[in-house]
């Protein structure tokens, strides 16, 4: 098994980590601060996770954060919203049930497949609908 090299603290870091995990507006930023601040002081990772009240798997996530992108990674989050596939064609189904509005979830399954080729399940397009309606 190959071992890790330890981690290095800027007195720069270790200034930011012991500000941010206080002050940061975003509470989620704030636990990646306490988590790296902890581990700045000499803690181990085995007991800042449960000293920040978060998991191993959390603190090894953090850590790797740490070691590719430094403090300001510790910022940042990249999440992206998935979007339902009859959302995406939104704009070619509403002319068309606001035209001709289905009368059955069965029919507008069958319409949807028909425009889009999307097959999507009678709960999917109950929600679609209640969307194109509103």
């Amino acid at each position: 098994m190959a071992t890790r090299s330890a981690l290095v603290f800027s007195d720069e870091d270790r200034r930011t980590l012991a500000a941010e995990r206080y002050q940061h507006p975003d509470p989620r930023v704030q636990r990646r601060m306490e988590v790296l601040w902890l581990l700045s002081q000499g803690e181990t990772q085995v007991r800042a996770g449960p000293l920040a009240g978060v998991s191993k798997a959390t603190v090894e996530r953090y850590v790797a954060l740490f070691r590719r992108r430094g403090v300001p990674g510790l910022r940042e989050f990249h999440w992206v919203k998935p979007t339902r596939a009859p959302d995406q064609h939104r704009s070619a189904l509403e002319p068309e049930f606001r035209e001709r509005p289905p009368h059955t979830v069965a029919e507008a399954i069958q319409r949807i497949a028909a425009i889009t080729g999307v097959r999507r399940k009678e709960t999917q397009v109950r929600a679609f609908l209640k969307k194109v309606s509103a």
